[in-house]
């Protein structure tokens, strides 16, 4: 008895333990949101091989999805739906601009993300880089993002990449304005965006 009661305990320290970590990341995300663009600052490569920084996601209303070109499904559906999206929303292409940022720099190379997305998207924009920066800017943005194995077996072959499958909005002066989630209804994924084009 005396060891469940033990054992009972350490579960609760544990779980508050957690939603503690919980409640200051929630904390710190709306602190950061409010004071200043989302985010940290970085230095990758467009599609175009052109450096990109941080810079670029202000100006205008922007949205953001990571990815992966390797991606089964998520990704092309995502950037398909976010394409016909900014037509329905912004047809002239002058209100709003959106970024595709791999999660998967190691096989993801500017050329070929530019490739991937130019046969989607003439409206997004693809970024990518040395891993490392990349990985760096991710976990900048609370992006999750972590290398599966395909093969359990076999942990340095083939893998895959499971990733947070929301777009992120943020508004003109880069502060974070709110998410679409993957599969949202596709009115009220539009009617976000026109949201925040009026923001």
């Amino acid at each position: 008895m005396k060891t469940i009661r033990i054992v009972l305990w350490a579960a609760v320290v544990v779980m508050a333990g957690i939603l503690g970590w919980l409640t200051y990341e929630m904390t710190q995300s709306k602190q950061q949101a409010a004071s200043g663009p989302f985010g940290v600052p970085f230095t990758l490569v467009a599609q175009d091989g052109k450096e990109i920084t941080e810079k670029a996601f202000t100006g205008k209303p922007t949205a953001l999805f990571f990815g992966f070109t390797h991606c089964p499904e998520v990704c092309p559906t995502t950037l398909f739906e976010l394409n016909g999206w900014l037509e329905q929303v912004d047809p002239e292409g002058n209100k709003l601009q959106a970024y595709f940022i791999t999660v998967d720099p190691e096989r993801d190379t500017p050329e070929i993300l530019g490739q991937y997305v130019s046969n989607v998207s003439k409206r997004i924009t693809g970024i990518s880089g040395p891993a490392d920066k990349v990985m760096e800017m991710v976990k900048g943005f609370r992006v999750y993002a972590k290398k599966v194995p395909v093969d359990a077996a076999k942990p340095d072959g083939d893998y895959t990449m499971d990733h947070t499958a929301s777009v992120f909005l943020l508004d003109a002066n880069g502060k974070f304005s709110g998410t679409i989630a993957y599969e949202e209804n596709p009115e009220t994924a539009v009617k976000k965006l026109e949201n925040l084009t009026k923001g």
